[in-house]
């Protein structure tokens, strides 16, 4: 279809209306030359619905497909390239099943562990959501196939959240909540964005003017089509003159939009431009590669790679990998029963399944027993019979977990727990059996404090897709080494998560009382104690870093580089990570924050060479007052390690800034202006007395002076009347 065909100037204004709503659940509507748009759910599969199901939604009844492992896995696979490859199989089997566009990926940070979708999500970090989720984008659309990253914005609650509304400051929706989508839209360029449901400080994302035009479009340069999520529009007209090119599903008549226009209540040009984005988009899918098929086989395959990849070891005190010819018992129903996926809109039918019990069946001839009831209910029988086997045993792999019924979209949960059954028999197995080992399976993080020094080792299995109990069996046989490291801090208890006393909000309003200070950046820059950092993970071998070399490539430019050597006797991967650095008496920003990593495959004995490049915007901070990035220039360090915590090189760097400065005004402080380049010269010149009023007088006379507004010392005597501020300020603008 060429641009002429596209011509809104073509259509009727009804005609338009109607491309902008969706002409049922999955399709968009037909008109003229414009084809309808075939949308299935995603992020980690395609959830395509079966012809004639009674199901409009197609929760429980859509075609097989393969469900690859859901963000909270993927994500920690620190992996882009794992990502795009997954993003290319999805694209594979959206266009084999008529799909031309995947309703993913989701970016949203985790603010709180509770949150009932975090397994749809990749991380409590913007950098690692931006880069894993623009390598996912640019895997499905490389074939054609419309990405549509979700959801826009700050949706980290399933609590109330088609009311609720998400207070917070700008300079943390800039800091924190906005990267990731800033990233992928200028990176990848998604074919769509999904706003949210929720309001943004009072106002519902789909009616956000500023987010959707100010912030997306006009700041980010994003050319694509804004869909909202499924049933967020509330009002049509002031959802399509904000910026929202397309409802789904339909709602209401298109003749409200028609009605708007002519009554002078909706321009008739933002109703062109999105019915010029919609037939945009149907051009742009409707030259996606199409087949008949996938390769079951190999996506299967696939499926386990990624898992193997984003599974993370967290504590191994030599009970892992598996020794030949040990006597194993498997225990937990979990381990017959897998979870290996989140429940909700993502829900996909897989195309087989894999468990754990059946593939360590085949290679150690062990012995199996449920151990519980995934209901929860106390099960004696059960439970005896599983402390029988790890008395029977060497060694016992105990698979712990969260049933369906605890995390899923549409509510959040109100603990981080494990099920008490679940833990009561652990500690009865470690009393029958000399070695344990605990595989976990959950969608959100779970508390280990209680209960892991009953375990020697932890391996984190999240939510690992359908071929996720091969994977598995691949780590605790010691196949492959582990290689996931955490996108999400563990803390001790739920108490300590920074957003506790805010979470989930009350009244219609959640505060982020907690601001840019999410997950890490709160536990690092207070000290705090957690069960395992951000960014943590172990492997069956140990890795040495050395030769961090430093070097000024332009203003505010530097390349990082250091050097990665396996020093154990296995080959396997090792995530470099770099953060930058502020050591502040009194912190005025996180202590650190991750702007680099690369993950490596090694040999024994083999060293790997790893750069990073450092920008102006890796160091920069939001300043509301410039409404801008700004650099202030000073000292920082950068960091290279194994985690958050586990830094193991430094260097201290500093950066002359960038010279931009807040404006000043009548309401500025007299410290605002002495601390201003411009301004402290300019009020020095005007003012006599502005030197002395700035040194006289004890330390605490001059603190009290320098938080009093310019405009308050009239009535002071010392000669700032109303008159000379204006005048001062007009000289400051004129200079600036």
């Amino acid at each position: 279809m060429t641009q002429t065909d596209r011509d809104p100037a073509r259509l009727s204004l009804e005609e338009r209306a109607s491309l902008t709503s969706g002409r049922d659940t999955w399709h968009t509507e037909a008109v003229r030359d414009v084809p309808a748009i075939t949308l299935a759910d995603g992020p980690h599969g395609v959830r395509r619905q079966t012809r004639g199901s009674g199901d409009a939604l197609g929760l429980t009844d859509s075609v097989p497909a393969t469900c690859f492992p859901p963000a909270v896995a993927l994500g920690s696979s620190w992996d882009p390239g794992l990502a795009r490859r997954v993003g290319e199989a999805l694209a594979r089997e959206a266009a084999a099943l008529g799909a031309d566009v995947l309703l993913g990926p989701g970016v949203n940070i985790k603010r709180s562990p509770l949150c009932g979708r975090n397994f749809e999500y990749f991380s409590e970090d913007p950098h690692v959501s931006g880069v894993m989720g623009a390598a996912l984008v640019a895997g499905i659309q490389s074939r054609g196939i419309g990405a549509c990253v979700k959801h826009f914005a700050v949706n980290n609650q399933e609590t109330d959240r088609m009311r609720i509304s998400a207070d917070v400051d700008e300079r943390t929706l800039r800091e924190i909540y906005l990267p990731a989508f800033e990233h992928i839209v200028r990176e990848a360029s998604p074919y769509l964005v999904m706003c949210s449901y929720n309001k943004i400080n009072g106002v519902y994302a789909s009616e956000n003017r500023w987010l959707l035009t100010e912030v997306l479009r006009e700041q980010w340069g994003f050319d694509g089509v804004v869909v909202s999520d499924w049933g967020a529009v509330n009002d049509r007209v002031a959802a399509l003159a904000a910026g929202l090119d397309l409802e789904m599903p339909p709602t209401r008549t298109d003749r409200e939009i028609v009605d708007a226009v002519r009554a002078g209540r909706l321009d008739e040009d933002a109703v062109t431009r999105a019915a010029d984005r919609v037939a945009a988009l149907a051009d742009r899918v409707g030259r996606a590669e199409r087949a008949d098929g996938w390769d079951v086989d190999a996506h299967h395959e696939l499926a386990r790679e990624a898992a193997r990849g984003s599974i993370v070891l967290l504590k191994n005190d030599g009970v892992l990998p598996l020794a030949a010819g040990r006597r194993v018992a498997v225990v937990g129903e979990l381990a017959r029963t897998p979870r290996y996926q989140g429940h909700g809109s993502s829900h996909v039918v897989p195309t087989r399944l894999d468990n754990a019990w059946d593939a360590l069946r085949a290679e150690t001839g062990g012995t199996f027993a449920a151990g519980y009831r995934l209901d929860g209910e106390p099960d004696e029988a059960l439970a005896a019979e599983a402390v029988a086997a790890a008395a029977a045993a060497d060694v016992a792999v105990v698979f712990l977990g969260l049933p369906d019924q605890a995390e899923s979209e549409g509510f959040d949960r109100t603990s981080i727990d494990l099920p008490a059954v679940q833990t009561a028999l652990l500690r009865r197995v470690a009393a029958a059996c000399p070695e344990v080992a605990v595989v976990l399976a959950n969608g959100g993080v779970v508390s280990v404090a209680e209960w892991q020094d009953a375990a020697g080792a932890v391996l984190e299995g999240w939510l690992p897709g359908q071929a996720g109990g091969s994977a598995i069996a691949d780590l605790l046989l010691g196949v492959h080494s582990p290689s996931g490291r955490l996108t999400e801090t563990i803390p001790n208890r739920l108490a300590d998560v920074p957003s506790h006393l805010h979470f989930p909000g009350a009244d219609g309003h959640v505060a982020y009382g907690e601001g840019r200070y999410v997950g890490y950046r709160h536990y690092d820059t207070l000290g705090r104690d957690v069960a395992y950092p951000f960014g943590h993970g172990l492997s069956y071998t140990r890795f040495a870093y050395s030769g961090l070399d430093v070097r000024e490539t332009g203003t505010n430019a530097w390349t990082v580089e250091a050097t990665v050597t396996n020093t154990g006797e296995r080959a396997a991967h090792e995530v470099v990570q770099l953060y930058v650095a502020f050591d502040e008496e009194i912190p005025t920003r996180p202590r650190h924050e991750l702007r680099g990593f690369a993950k490596v495959g090694t040999a024994p004995g083999e060293s790997v060479r790893v750069r990073f490049d450092l920008t102006a915007r890796d160091i920069a901070r939001w300043s509301p007052s410039l409404g801008d990035w700004r650099v202030d220039p000073g000292a920082f360090t950068v960091e290279v390690g194994a985690s958050s915590r586990d830094i193991r090189l430094r260097a201290e760097l500093s950066t002359p800034g960038d010279g931009r400065t807040a404006g000043l005004d009548r309401m500025s402080t007299l410290g605002e202006w002495l601390d201003h380049p411009v301004g402290s010269r300019v009020l020095k010149s005007r003012l006599r007395r502005a030197d002395g009023l700035a040194s006289a007088g004890s330390p605490a006379l001059l603190a009290l002076a320098r938080g009093i507004p310019l405009a308050k010392f009239g009535t002071f005597g010392i000669g700032l009347t109303g008159d000379v501020v204006d005048e001062l300020v007009a000289a400051v603008r004129a200079e600036s």
